[in-house]
């Protein structure tokens, strides 16, 4: 053939990236029909790939909080200091002891995983490409805008401001995306409290400003890939919105940048991790950081299945712009972002692939 003889000018990546995409079956079907090499347009530029490993085992783990005793007076002080310390500091911390079963923890992972699970033509009627509404399974959300392609399968349903109706939600997962919509907003809503007052506003002035009306259900499935070294789970990059909610089984490979250090996040049982978005970081002025964090391809057998509830920005300014809010702004703490609208925010985020702080860079003074 052709292409033995000339690698490099046969390669015709976006045929490949297509034909893929139309097979619907995804990194799962990749991995299950037992694959040895990777599909080229999965390889990242040796720059993506430097440096891709586990950190060293003295590293220091995002910071864990305990909400328990939140209603006490003492105890919640101790809280809110330590939530909004780990915010500035870190942009990410794990959260336990916040009043959700474990049982709905587990049987929220394995509905999941039992989704991903399917054979292809039963996940395959929910293939679309639909992004910001509905119901939508796919590999990659950025596969087309992305430069390399990412070793990664998800299920992802808007839960607000417009659900989908239930019965497009798939059945083998419908009743715990329902319940599990439920507890991680219950668990957002405590958190945004927490930074509220710890930026000096009120308990519930989040929630006055619909900080949790938008809200993205993602169920991720990593499964087995056998060049890990070669590819990604997912590139580095910052959340949008404002906070993430994350559930993750307990295979390891989510990692976070902190100072210059690619630290990994150890799953812990019963643990929520909480991370700070983008326009979070602008709502604040900056006192609350965004930070990047990827994860690693899997190079273990067990899939790695990752919850991801996304709390996005809602409408919440009649005027359509949004920025630092004005509570926060003193002559001597100015705004060091100017306002923007709505639509540069979407146009930013589904114009590329995921990126790191690109909507921040554009509009820092």
């Amino acid at each position: 053939m052709a292409a033995t003889d000339s690698p490099v000018s046969c390669y015709d990546r976006m045929k490949e990236v297509k034909e893929f995409d139309d097979s619907k079956i995804g990194t799962k079907g990749l991995s299950d029909s037992g694959i040895t090499t990777i599909p080229r347009f999965f390889i990242h530029p040796p720059e993506t790939l430097a440096g891709l490993k586990s950190s060293s085992s003295t590293s220091a783990g995002i910071p864990v909080i305990d909400l328990s005793h939140l209603n006490s007076d003492d105890h919640r002080r101790k809280i809110v200091e330590q939530v909004c310390e780990a915010a500035r500091t870190w942009g990410f911390f794990q959260v336990i002891n916040y009043g959700v079963p474990v049982s709905v923890l587990d049987e929220s992972i394995a509905a999941i995983k039992a989704f991903h699970e399917q054979p292809r033509e039963m996940k395959a009627k929910h293939y679309v490409r639909e992004e910001g509404r509905g119901v939508m399974y796919a590999s990659n959300n950025d596969l087309y805008r992305a430069k390399a392609a990412c070793w990664h399968d998800s299920l992802q349903v808007w839960m607000s401001p417009e659900p989908p109706k239930v019965e497009e939600i798939p059945e083998v997962c419908r009743r715990e995306v329902v319940e599990w919509d439920i507890h991680a907003k219950k668990v957002a809503d405590t958190v945004m409290e927490l930074l509220s007052l710890g930026l000096g506003l009120e308990a519930g002035k989040f929630k006055e400003l619909t900080f949790s009306d938008a809200r993205a259900f993602v169920g991720h499935i990593y499964p087995y890939c056998p060049q890990s070294d070669l590819t990604m789970g997912i590139t580095s990059h910052t959340d949008p919105g404002i906070v993430t909610v994350l559930l993750q089984n307990q295979v390891q490979g989510l990692q976070v940048k902190h100072g210059e250090e690619w630290v990994d996040v150890k799953p812990l049982p019963g643990g929520l991790i909480i991370n700070i978005g983008d326009f979070l970081q602008v709502v604040s002025n900056g006192e609350y950081k965004s930070v990047q964090h990827r994860v690693l391809a899997n190079s273990s057998r067990e899939p790695r299945i990752s919850i991801v509830m996304f709390f996005n920005l809602c409408k919440w300014n009649e005027s359509g712009y949004y920025g630092p809010l004005p509570e926060l702004l003193t002559p001597e703490k100015p705004a060091i972002y100017r306002n923007f609208t709505m639509q540069e925010f979407n146009d930013n985020f589904y114009g590329k692939g995921l990126d790191s702080k690109s909507l921040i860079e554009r509009i820092t003074l």
